[in-house]
């Protein structure tokens, strides 16, 4: 699995973190194992401008999501060749804003660390389909992020 971890936002963060974390989402939820994911964290103003741009929303957001490849869990890739081999696929670029973060960080009572790593698990969640819009698909969401984030954390020793 491809994970790339680009911090633009000026804030230190434990990249490496966030990497582990998001292997530990892909490989909970079945996703090839060649699949390539993309996370970006950025400030404010380029956050403000994604949101803008892709959600017609003012002001920053916490994460946003974009997906590539049609992947769902548990579908091994893309598609298949004439030999049935199965070929990776790149999920999409999930973006992080720091900064929004720790905001919301404070206001949940839980460290920076806690709410990236509850972002980053959302927007992959996002990326493979899963949506908040209906309470049904809320509760579904939610209840696997909160899954995979404890069985993270667990593996973590904490």
């Amino acid at each position: 699995m491809t994970i790339e971890v680009l911090n633009e936002s000026g804030v230190p963060v434990d990249e490496k973190a966030l990497a582990g974390l998001s292997r530990h989402v892909l490989d909970g939820m079945r996703v090839h194992p060649l699949a390539e994911l993309s996370v970006l964290l950025v400030d404010e103003a380029a956050m403000t401008e994604l949101h803008e741009k892709w959600m017609d929303e003012p002001g920053p957001t916490d994460v946003l999501s974009f997906p590539m490849d049609e992947l769902r869990p548990g579908h091994m890739s893309g598609g298949a060749d004439e030999e049935g081999e199965t070929d990776p696929a790149l999920l999409g670029d999930v973006v992080l804003c720091p900064a929004v973060a720790e905001r919301q960080a404070r206001e949940a009572g839980h460290g920076t660390e806690a709410e990236l790593e509850l972002l980053c698990a959302h927007g992959i969640l996002h990326l493979l389909g899963y949506d908040h819009a209906e309470p049904e698909e809320h509760r579904e969401m939610f209840g696997l992020q909160a899954e995979l984030l404890t069985s993270w954390r667990e593996k973590r020793g904490g």
